[in-house]
């Protein structure tokens, strides 16, 4: 069969049922990529004859002799489509792996489209960007040519674009799956149909006797070494509860037995002739039965030096503390009380790339893993421990990453992949499919919030109650770190004389939870946030200013939830008394008007994160001079639309005084730097930014005094300009000092502290439950903002994600059986959900960040949930307490149900 792929001929023989995604891929076309393998996000899109297509939905047989035109040939040779350059230019992307689709899909829109713009892009997914930039960009094209804006000037501070802008909105940056060794082996998992069962025998003949099968791996191949799928600086803050094939399954979709083959038919086809014989254990699903005498135990052989707090109980994590005194006796004499229940619902990080990674042996026998991950060098780490390697045996690298919130801070393919690799000896490639995202990779935690607030007449606190339970599920990956965590901020942001916490993760037989965006912050604060604004109503008090009543202020100590006072917590800067005023005032201005008979409310939440993760997050950097007078940089963190990889370039610019385009940058590869703990936390700027700019900062001094050396001059006679050192005796170039290179570390022992409020007017149908936002309000305390068109962009993105988190997004368990793992029937926002958010930035420098720089990448998510819940709550006139607040659960309260 011909096709005409991007202007060249492609003569190919697809397979019977393969798609027109898997055969472009197959023959080199890798702008077209996968994100949900059912035409429900727009990432495989290219043009057939001229008219948009999602490619994973059309039979490959069908382009027999037609035109196919992928993002890569929109334009001819090097040039850009109008929209492509528009996207490019105007930061219509982050981690850009949605974004080759996005061009194709709006290379066919004309000034018509534009009234209806949302609906064109309704196929169209971007988890990343919260779609203002994408939808400004397309205007843009559409209207006129598109002029470049990038920054002359290419310090921090300015709105510099990404160096990799032009390729990936072609579809050429690669991603994790764009470069696979010829010849890889695929390797496919065979997943528990039982919540909780004991394999009693494994009959893999018929699966082996497949043609193509490689090998077909069980428990009883498997290492027995317990370990964490989290990653963490601190190996020890994780359970060792997880084998990487267990005879015992927790949950529905755990691994049962992998199989490695040629093709991924032979692997599936193999998959589905294995015959196991299970022995079915019961199960509990429910996170308070689960802590309760007498329910089935999930880890019963676990113990504290598993770092499991109770397995008997089920309970892995547990905070039962407080400060003050008897927090009961002081809600019993405080003038006035409110109290709730507030629940929250599983969110999966729905990043458009799923987990995956290929692996090989190198020249030298070296195992090198190729991962989609936030964690390059913890994952190595934990394979060297796993495979008892030394360090030096086994690279991991991180190419541009597609989108991670979190959701690859863990090793969910890497183990096996790495196995495979060592056991057969050649290239194996693990890639999740859509389904496997929401049964296999770890959701949000869901949470039962309790709260109960005691206040005086004026609203003053006199006592905060608060309990937490929280749904780990089958595994305890980060489930004590959010735990903690999401009590942590949410109730030290407020000033209260008695505070008691009693908080607790358990494990159940549901789909494994994990680290998501905010990590815990946001479950909490909604507790938290509505029941402050309940209290405003009580004491008739404006919601704004009963936070500024309460709120910590610069200077206070800054506790624990169990009442320690962190010592690694200061006050680098303060901002949260601007954020309160910037909201209000923009929130008090014009927005669009409710439709006749819709009810109208405002709402607001504060939120208040650690710059940093405790426990230390490390970081080393080097910059160099090369023989062309060009600088290389050398970072560890991955690059995942967090825009780190920009920002880095910028400080570089900045200390060194040379452009960006003088910059090469080698990151996210443990065989590049020394160390790096990982890009979360929002670490990229706080920590390994900060260590790069140190590194900056030697290697000028070294190559001021080298030249001096030389020139046998007193380096207080020596200036250092971008060309070169000028010395009594003339310029010593650049290229003459090649070689010299600076070394910057960071360790994250101080954490300062960043604050973000999040306003909204909301507009409610009763009659059908319908939340439309009607004015959308962020201010932000983000330090110096190295970036203000990235930084904007996080705080887009953070802020679409917690509207989708508020309103849409719940993966639903029934029996531990996830009922709707697909993007169809789990409702990803799309551009017509998100309204345009309106940003404002606190003045403030902060003591600890590189240039007064603060971390802005999870915090904007953590107070959206409750602004929206505290809107409709003055909506209604009644409060609701699960989130999300979907249209059926808001149209009960609209009922008086």
């Amino acid at each position: 069969m011909r096709i005409d792929v991007d202007g060249s001929p492609l003569e190919a023989e697809p397979r019977p049922g393969q798609c027109l995604r898997t055969l472009l891929r197959e023959h080199g076309a890798t702008s077209v990529k996968k994100g949900c393998d059912a035409g429900d996000c727009g990432a495989c899109a290219v043009l057939l004859d001229g008219q948009p297509v999602h490619s994973c939905l059309v039979p490959a047989v069908r382009a027999a002799d037609r035109s196919v035109t992928t993002a890569a040939g929109l334009a001819p040779g090097d040039a850009l489509h109008p929209v492509q350059s528009a996207l490019a230019e105007g930061f219509g992307f982050q981690c850009g792996f949605c974004t080759p689709g996005m061009s194709v899909t709006a290379s066919c829109l004309g000034p018509d489209d534009l009234p209806d713009l949302d609906r064109r892009l309704k196929g169209s997914l971007c988890r990343c960007t919260g779609y203002r930039p994408i939808r400004e960009a397309i205007r843009s094209s559409v209207l006129g040519p598109v002029r470049e804006t990038r920054a002359a000037d290419a310090g921090v501070g300015r709105s510099v674009v990404p160096e990799a802008a032009r390729r990936i909105v072609q579809g050429l940056e690669p991603f994790t799956f764009d470069e696979v060794p010829a010849g890889a082996l695929i390797l496919r998992v065979l997943g528990s149909p039982h919540p909780h069962a004991r394999i009693r025998a494994i009959d893999t003949r018929d699966a082996r006797a497949v043609p193509g099968v490689v090998a077909v791996y069980t428990h009883d191949d498997a290492p027995t070494a317990r370990y964490s799928t989290a990653r963490h600086e601190q190996r020890q803050d994780d359970p060792d509860d997880t084998r990487m094939l267990d005879d015992v399954v927790r949950h529905i979709g755990q691994r049962v037995a992998a199989v490695v083959a040629e093709t991924s038919a032979a692997a599936e086809r193999a998959c589905a002739l294995i015959r196991v014989e299970y022995e079915v254990l019961p199960a509990v699903f429910d996170a308070e039965e689960a802590r309760s005498p007498g329910a089935p135990l999930v880890h019963p052989e676990r113990t504290a030096d598993d770092r499991v707090a109770d397995a008997s109980r089920n309970v892995v994590a547990a905070l039962h503390s407080g400060y003050g005194g008897d927090v009961d006796a002081a809600l019993a004499t405080s003038p006035v009380t409110v109290s709730g229940v507030w629940r929250t619902g599983r969110t999966t990080h729905a990043q458009l790339e799923t987990h995956g990674s290929a692996g090989w042996l190198d020249d030298d026998g070296r195992l090198v893993i190729r991962s989609s991950t936030q964690v390059p060098f913890l994952t190595r780490d934990e394979l060297c421990t796993l495979f008892e390697l030394p360090q030096d045996r086994v690279r991991v690298y991180a190419p541009r990453v597609g989108g991670g919130f979190g959701g690859k801070q863990e090793m969910f393919t890497e183990d096996l992949v790495a196995f495979a690799v060592l056991r057969t000896g050649r290239p194996v490639a693990y890639e999740y499919s859509r389904a496997d995202q929401f049964l296999r990779a770890s959701l949000r935690h869901p949470m039962r919030v309790s709260v109960t607030l005691g206040a005086d007449d004026d609203g003053r606190l006199t006592a905060l109650k608060l309990d937490v339970l929280s749904d780990t599920g089958a595994y305890g990956n980060h489930a004590i770190g959010v735990l903690f965590h999401g009590c942590a901020e949410s109730v030290t942001i407020y000033r209260s004389p008695v505070v008691r916490v009693d908080a607790e993760a358990v494990y159940t037989h549901n789909v494994p939870s994990g680290a998501f965006r905010g990590y815990g912050l946001g479950q909490v604060m909604l507790g938290i946030e509505s029941a402050l604004d309940m209290l405003a109503d009580r004491v008739g008090i404006d919601p704004f200013e009963i936070r500024r009543i309460n709120a910590v202020r610069e200077g206070d100590p800054i506790r624990s939830a169990d009442g320690r006072v962190e010592e690694d917590l200061v006050w680098g800067s303060y901002g949260l008394d601007q954020c309160l005023d910037l909201a209000q005032d923009a929130l008090a201005r014009g927005g669009d008007e409710a439709p006749a008979g819709w009810l109208v409310g405002e709402g607001m939440a504060a939120a208040m994160i650690a710059t940093l993760a405790p426990r230390g997050h490390f970081a080393q950097a080097t910059a160099t001079v090369e023989p062309d007078g060009t600088f290389t940089l050398r970072t560890g963190t991955a690059e995942f639309g967090n825009g780190t990889t920009t920002v880095q370039r910028q400080i570089a610019s900045s200390v060194l005084g040379i452009g960006v385009d003088r910059i090469r940058l080698a990151h996210a590869d443990t065989d590049a730097v020394a160390y790096d703990t990982g890009a979360f936390a929002s670490a990229g700027i706080t920590v390994a930014g900060k260590a790069l700019h140190s590194a900056c900062l030697a290697l000028r001094d070294r190559i001021v005094a080298e030249a001096a050396a030389r020139a046998g001059a007193a380096v207080a006679d020596c200036a250092y300009t971008p060309d070169g050192v000028r010395t009594p005796a003339g310029l010593v170039p650049l290229a003459a000092l090649a070689g010299l290179t600076g070394s910057g570390e960071e360790r994250g022992d101080h954490r300062s502290l960043a604050f973000n409020v999040h306003a909204v007017r909301v507009a409610v149908d009763p009659e059908t439950g319908t939340v439309r936002i009607l004015r959308n309000v962020h201010a932000a305390d983000a330090g110096f903002v190295m970036n203000p068109a990235q930084c904007r962009g996080q705080i887009e993105g953070g802020v679409a994600q917690g509207i989708g988190g508020a309103l849409y997004e719940e993966v639903l368990v029934e029996d531990g059986r996830v009922l709707n793992p697909a993007f169809r029937t789990y409702r990803v926002p799309q551009s017509a959900d998100i309204p345009d958010v309106e940003i404002h930035f606190a003045d403030t420098a902060d003591d600890l960040g590189p240039f007064g720089a603060k971390s802005m990448s999870e915090s904007p998510y953590n107070p959206v949930a409750p602004a929206i819940g505290n809107a409709i709550s003055r909506a209604l006139g009644t409060r609701p307490f699960e989130q999300p607040f979907t249209r059926e659960r808001v149209w009960r309260l609209a009922q008086g149900a």
